[in-house]
């Protein structure tokens, strides 16, 4: 098969998810297996985690058999609606507008009620080490890319429904988040939790809470409001920056059981920090913290031809995800590396040739022995649309 442009696998993907009306499987959705729910074991935390790793890591897709059905993921839709309104900012067109729009709305849709503010979450149980959240529990992850949706939106059509949306994702995010902090953390800092459920200190997920109070705040032209979510996401994103390792690194969570370190948790480190920090005009400084992260990042992360690893110390499993991410990330992040974007432009050249299948979709992972082939949706092909708007959008300017 030759290889396609950019801007080829862009349409073809697109095309891919829009036939399928942006529905899918996702890889942690294995509790969403009827077969699961019909059994006992459901009301069991070491089997939910069991069901959820044997669905997510088997080589075949289990999900038919398990009967397990496709959906639309509040994460998988931002990300969509994300790439759509960069595809209008390249094309200028009314059809790019309407899709975008069509995916905002979609997105909204998707709200979660019950909560102090707008809200998003999962379609699926969620179970891992250390919660479990029922479906429909909000997660300040989707919440968070809902969040920049909106804004991005609002920044693209001045449509001040957007904005408004986004002021209440704060309101989420004041009001119904837990915030933890250890005795020695300095000057007020804290770590936002994940759910309202929980109490975990994951970094990424608290500086995606931290972006989202700095970026809305910052735009509202509420004085009083944009003070408050500048203090906070400050004395978040300290919580974070104190927290990085001596060579550059962060580990995923501050508990003993969250000690790995891997690209695009990274990345959304970085890209948060340096959000952050250009939301707040300056006033809030974490610059050495950013470029200390992304000289570890990019040196840790990325063979010569653009093979994205998954872990830093691990040549396997080269992850679409993690590929997608690290686009998205080096152009945001090019004021720090003049050969970012080249860089960007050959991950994205070995994903066509190493993770893209004949009929545009993206594979999951490629491991030592085999590829993962399963389609999934938000992981996978929503990410990797985002990351090839962005560089088709990039290459325009």
């Amino acid at each position: 098969m030759n290889e396609p442009s950019t801007e080829q696998a862009f349409d073809d993907l697109f095309e891919w998810c829009r036939r399928r009306n942006f529905a899918g499987y996702d890889p942690f959705d294995g509790l969403n297996s009827r077969v699961f729910q019909a059994t006992p074991l459901k009301h069991s935390k070491t089997a939910r985690l069991i069901a959820t790793q044997l669905v997510k890591r088997s080589p075949l897709n289990l999900r038919p058999l398990a009967r397990v059905r496709v959906q639309k993921n509040s994460k998988g839709i931002a990300l969509f609606a994300l790439a759509s309104l960069s595809n209008y900012r390249r094309l200028g067109t009314p059809e790019a507008e309407k899709e975008a729009r069509e995916l905002l709305d979609e997105l909204g849709r998707m709200k979660i009620s019950g909560y102090s503010g707008a809200a998003w979450g999962y379609n699926f149980d969620w179970q891992n080490r250390n919660f479990f959240a029922p479906r429909g529990t909000p997660m300040i992850v989707p919440s968070a890319f809902a969040a920049r949706a909106f804004l991005e939106g609002y920044e693209t059509f001045k449509d001040d429904r957007y904005l408004q949306t986004t002021r209440s994702a704060c309101d989420f995010i004041l009001n119904d988040l837990r915030r933890s902090s250890e005795p020695d953390d300095k000057d007020g800092e804290f770590c936002f939790s994940y759910s309202p459920l929980d109490d975990t200190r994951v970094l990424n997920s608290s500086l995606f809470a931290a972006e989202t109070l700095a970026c809305v705040g910052a735009l509202t032209g509420d004085a009083e409001f944009g003070g408050v979510t500048k203090d906070l996401a400050l004395r978040a994103a300290n919580y974070v920056a104190g927290r990085q390792r001596e060579d550059g690194s962060w580990a995923y969570g501050a508990g003993s059981a969250q000690l790995w370190v891997d690209n695009f948790h990274t990345a959304y480190v970085l890209m948060s920090l340096s959000r952050i920090m250009k939301c707040s005009g300056g006033a809030i400084n974490l610059q050495p913290a950013l470029e200390r992260g992304y000289r570890f990042w990019r040196k840790s992360f990325f063979l010569a031809d653009g093979w994205p690893k998954y872990y830093h110390d691990a040549l396997y499993p080269a992850d679409a995800h993690a590929a997608a991410t690290a686009i998205i990330a080096l152009l945001e992040l090019q004021e720090l590396d003049s050969e970012a974007i080249r860089l960007a432009e050959r991950i994205a050249v070995w994903s066509l040739r190493n993770l893209r299948g004949s009929s545009g979709l993206f594979y999951y992972q490629r491991r030592r022995f085999y590829t993962v082939r399963t389609p999934f949706m938000r992981w996978t092909q929503a990410w990797m649309l985002y990351a090839l708007a962005r560089l088709l959008e990039e290459k325009r300017l």
